[in-house]
């Protein structure tokens, strides 16, 4: 460990920033602010772009001749059951941000809507789109596109799983593609990191909040959030111990199927037939209207929607930007033995439609007799983690539903943390698909410290900044991993149809 420079300065800095924001969490707070700000100003565009760009090559992948190349061995199979498949991607690329914003989000934009004058109806099929859009297909694209050029380069042609392999196999291992290729794998580490850290801190909001919903009692204070991520931490240590197919296998299976079994509570419980509509008309307008909304980027409007653009929009895309090194290599390390046609289908399909209903259930029962317009508008926009565990206590067996929604909550969490401490440990033994349990117990330990600075601001909207501070480079590293993909399928299989 201490032989490797990569190492040891990518920990440095990962423990710089959780030392800055347990002794100045506001100066943290507000230099990624600044940051971002900046950011989103002179390279917004370029974003929005970049997301665009990675779901029509996937699409373009998917249905051309290059579809029908396995990752690995011709005719291997694959490594993980379909079903465990889906879970493990699905609970390591979302996981417990469906359950922080099932409700939140849809409410949060039809409020901002429908204060600019647009009536209560059409705000409430414009707020789930844009959930939609967040949440679907650019999203999994960025995931699935970084971690099918992993998947390509480790398992056809045999580099280490490492973001940096594919730049030096393809451009060959001299000086230069050396040293970008080192720092890639510095700025993947640091990102994985911090964007994790982030969802650690959202989590153990997200349970604190169920836990004062389901005891009818004031859980506001740090203290209560420094207990439940105690808990937390030594729930994630012990399945970084076990091999992958067994700890993180059951785990993710157990978190999905108890949001589904939430899911399907709400909808058989709730106004069925008017949820249903309301979904199925989601999927048509998102599906008819998803692509060219990628490249919307609100020019000619005035300053409150473009900050809005900023805030949610452009929010998202570093955001699964910042997530692309850990949720691709993982979902690569997963992926042995399927086809790219049927990769790029089950990442980017079944997770949207997942999605789509998700908040079809969760926002429609917000919409449904104007719920949405009752609920203060200060508990979404400042407490934003509250909204979920109010729309349960309108339904029947409450009690049991938040009592699921916690445990659903805290199993993602673990699970995305003991995929990144994976993913970590791969990077720091040179890209090892069964990294060694010591470097897992560490970057445990690194990753719990930044998870409790992120804690520490006691702010969603700050975690937020932290988080798309740490993604800005991937916007151009991303597309220089899908030039690497695109010259080794030349190369391997022959230039383009016709």
């Amino acid at each position: 460990m201490l032989k490797n420079p990569l190492l040891i300065v990518a920990i440095a800095m990962t423990i710089g920033v959780s030392v800055w924001g347990i002794l100045d969490t506001q100066g943290l707070t507000s230099f990624a602010a600044n940051y971002v700000e900046i950011g989103f100003r002179s390279r917004g565009w370029f974003i929005m772009l970049t997301a665009s760009i990675m779901l029509i090559s996937s699409i373009t992948l998917a249905v051309s001749k290059y579809g029908n190349v396995t990752l690995g061995k011709e005719g291997e199979a694959p490594e993980f059951s379909t079903p465990s498949w889906m879970a493990m991607m699905f609970a390591a690329g979302m996981g417990v941000g469906l359950l922080f914003y099932g409700a939140a989000e849809p409410i949060s934009h039809y409020l901002f809507i429908n204060r600019s004058g647009i009536d209560a109806e059409k705000a409430a099929s414009m707020a789930l789109f844009l959930t939609n859009f967040h949440w679907g297909l650019h999203a999994w694209a960025i995931y699935g596109l970084t971690a099918l050029v992993i998947a390509y380069f480790g398992f056809c042609r045999g580099t280490p799983q490492l973001i940096s392999a594919p730049i030096v196999n393809v451009f060959g291992d001299r000086p230069l593609p050396r040293r970008i290729g080192w720092l890639v794998d510095l700025l993947s580490i640091y990102a994985i990191a911090i964007g994790l850290a982030g969802s650690v801190a959202m989590g153990v909001f997200q349970v604190q909040d169920g836990v004062a919903a389901l005891f009818k009692i004031d859980m506001s204070g740090i203290r209560y959030a420094l207990i439940i991520f105690s808990i937390l931490f030594a729930a994630y240590m012990v399945p970084l111990t076990m091999d992958l197919s067994k700890g993180m296998a059951l785990l993710s299976n157990i978190a999905v199927g108890i949001a589904v079994c939430l899911m399907a509570y709400m909808l058989i419980i709730g106004p069925t037939s008017f949820l249903m509509n309301g979904i199925i008309e989601a999927v048509g307008q998102y599906f008819a209207k998803a692509i060219p909304h990628g490249f919307a980027t609100y020019t000619f409007y005035g300053q409150e929607v473009k900050g809005w653009f900023r805030d949610w929009s452009l929010n998202y895309m570093v955001w699964w930007l910042a997530w692309a090194p850990f949720v691709g290599v993982f979902i690569a390390r997963i992926s042995r033995g399927r086809t790219i046609r049927e990769f790029i289908a089950g990442v980017l399909l079944a997770p949207t439609i997942f999605s789509i209903f998700w908040f079809g259930i969760f926002g429609g029962m917000a919409f449904y007799q104007g719920k949405a317009s009752r609920i203060d508008p200060a508990i979404v926009e400042t407490r934003i983690n509250q909204t979920t565990f109010i729309l349960l206590e309108t339904l029947p067996l409450s009690t049991i539903t938040i009592i699921a929604t916690i445990v659903a909550a805290f199993l993602f969490i673990v699970t995305s943390v003991v995929s990144a401490a994976y993913v970590l440990s791969m990077f720091s033994e040179g890209g090892s698909q069964n990294p060694t349990v010591k470097m897992k117990l560490i970057w445990g330990v690194i990753l719990g410290t930044l998870g409790l600075a992120m804690i520490l601001s006691n702010s969603v909207g700050a975690v937020r900044q932290i988080i798309a501070m740490s993604a800005g480079p991937f916007v151009f590293i991303v597309l220089l991993l899908l030039v690497c993909l695109i010259k080794a399928l030349k190369e391997d299989v022959g230039g383009t149809d016709g």
